[in-house]
């Protein structure tokens, strides 16, 4: 049996770096859509489920604290959280030290919408690993945390 040639190789293996990688996106693409679907069902839309969830882990941050601790940019997050505000999830308040600084706070609204979310979140991770084994998952989860880790070291 003859053995495969170097250029062979390298072209399956470049092959298979250029569907790994179209894959990853395709995933990320489809678990962000599930994941909207199910929030819509809360009344929430895409990214305002991070905001409640970082709000019900520790109330009254800042908006400054949120954008960063969530990567995004301020303004987005400002964005998010007025329409959060005139959803009526969330509330605006100036800080007592510096009036510069807004912080943000859960409304009864907001506290309800914590469970929805989780649930919404437990949802599509089912639908997302279903048939998968606890060691698949396992596995996939290493090979992406070293996968983010290589892009986030390249930014």
């Amino acid at each position: 049996m003859a053995k495969k040639s170097k250029s062979g190789e390298d072209k399956k293996n470049n092959e298979d770096k250029v569907e790994l990688f179209s894959q990853l996106a395709a995933s990320a693409r489809c678990s962000r859509t599930l994941l909207s679907r199910q929030l819509l069902s809360c009344g929430l839309y895409a990214g305002q489920d991070a905001v409640i969830l970082a709000l019900d882990a520790e109330d009254g941050l800042s908006l400054s604290v949120i954008a960063e601790r969530l990567g995004v940019r301020a303004p987005t997050m400002t964005k998010t959280i007025n329409r959060l505000a005139a959803q009526g999830f969330v509330d605006k308040r100036d800080s007592e030290s510096d009036a510069r600084l807004s912080h943000v706070f859960l409304t009864d609204t907001g506290r309800e919408a914590v469970k929805s979310v989780r649930k919404a979140i437990r949802k599509s991770q089912k639908l997302a690993l279903r048939e998968m084994s606890p060691k698949d998952i396992k596995s996939l989860t290493k090979l992406l945390r070293r996968v983010e880790q290589n892009i986030a070291s390249a930014l």
